[in-house]
């Protein structure tokens, strides 16, 4: 069974329609927008689009399309967070084969999947394998697309000068018959270098409506069935605010936000608590259910500087967003060997002066 179609982002696909027909599509892509509101589907569609062989793009039925949805087509090729390979000389054969197991599983799925765990990450040799794929024809039709999903999550800090710069070239100057489709609901903490060379799209939340016609498809009814939700399409369209993939998550998104939240009220006091709350989080293994907390973390940030904007409070939109600043500097951090309980520490610093 192919992943279940998708809903909303009728603009954003208006609007690629009409690049695509005036033959002004970007080589490269960046779709940005909140986390959960479907982007990498999103991206999916648009790869339907490039390589659709019919006149009413995309049609959907033609072999290509059914192919994208099929997760098979060998023109399409569809990158996001996986665990590290256990070979440290992993070649771009091993790369495709986990891509292949990781995309097997999701179809399973229907496509409906959770989020990446924070210790899983794009890593030096599936960016090297794309760059190599690209300069590739082909397989199948007139065009090669790469859909990098949660792409803040590419390592940084591995390998040398020169892959890294293999990949902004690439970016710069996809070939021809390449479009490179990045997504990211942390645009922040992308390198400045990725972000120069890419359109950037926003992309908005769902509407209510649109969030009911996805949690009643009937594959992702028996999905969300399967999970400690609420069973009324109400209670769980408002769980969603506009972000329905985040239902699929909910769990672990619960435990990240409750640990973004002791965080955060911990930076208010002094004494024992406050480092307390710091230590908690460990000295090493940055990645996991420390990057999850960080990411949760912005998510709170921004609700109270929307909500002290709203409020006219000027100083405290202003915390917020200066502390959001040095949460996203974190989050680049630890991709790296930081130690989680210095980085709490320091952040608590950053996070005083935070409305309440």
């Amino acid at each position: 069974m192919p992943i279940v179609p998708l809903y909303g982002h009728e603009a954003v696909r208006r609007r690629f329609r009409r690049m695509f027909e005036a033959k002004s599509l970007p080589g490269s892509v960046l779709l940005e927008g909140q986390r959960g509101i479907g982007k990498q589907r999103l991206a999916l569609w648009l790869a339907q689009l490039l390589v659709c062989e019919r006149d009413d793009k995309p049609c959907g039925g033609c072999m290509p399309c059914r192919s994208v949805l099929d997760l098979r087509h060998p023109d399409v090729f569809w990158v996001y967070p996986r665990p590290r390979l256990n070979d440290p000389n992993a070649t771009a054969e091993d790369v495709i084969d986990d891509l292949a197991e990781g995309s097997a599983e999701r179809l399973e799925k229907h496509g409906l999947y959770a989020r990446a765990s924070g210790s899983d990450a794009i890593f030096l040799a599936t960016t090297l394998t794309i760059v190599g794929k690209a300069a590739m024809s082909p397989a199948m039709g007139r065009r090669k697309v790469f859909i990098v999903g949660d792409a803040e999550r590419m390592v940084a800090q591995e390998g040398s000068d020169q892959a890294a710069n293999a990949f902004l070239k690439l970016l710069e100057e996809p070939p021809a018959d390449t479009t490179i489709v990045l997504t990211s609901s942390e645009p922040g903490a992308l390198l400045p270098t990725v972000r120069s060379r890419v359109i950037s799209i926003r992309c908005a939340p769902l509407a209510d409506s649109e969030v009911l016609a996805f949690i009643r498809d009937p594959e992702v009814k028996s999905a969300l069935d399967a999970l400690a939700l609420p069973r009324g399409d109400s209670e769980r369209v408002s769980l969603a605010r506009g972000a329905p993939g985040d239902l699929l998550s909910t769990t672990a998104i619960s435990a990240a936000r409750a640990a973004a939240l002791r965080l955060l009220e911990a930076s208010a006091t002094r004494g024992p608590a406050r480092y307390a709350t710091a230590l908690s989080h460990g000295s090493s293994g940055a990645r996991g259910a420390f990057s999850d907390m960080l990411t949760e973390l912005n998510v709170l940030l921004r609700e109270r500087a929307e909500t002290a904007i709203a409020a006219g409070d000027v100083h405290g939109a202003y915390a917020a967003a200066k502390a959001a600043i040095a949460v996203t500097e974190a989050q680049s951090r630890a991709d790296g060997n930081v130690s989680p309980q210095l980085t709490s520490a320091v952040l608590m610093d950053a996070l005083q002066g935070v409305p309440a």
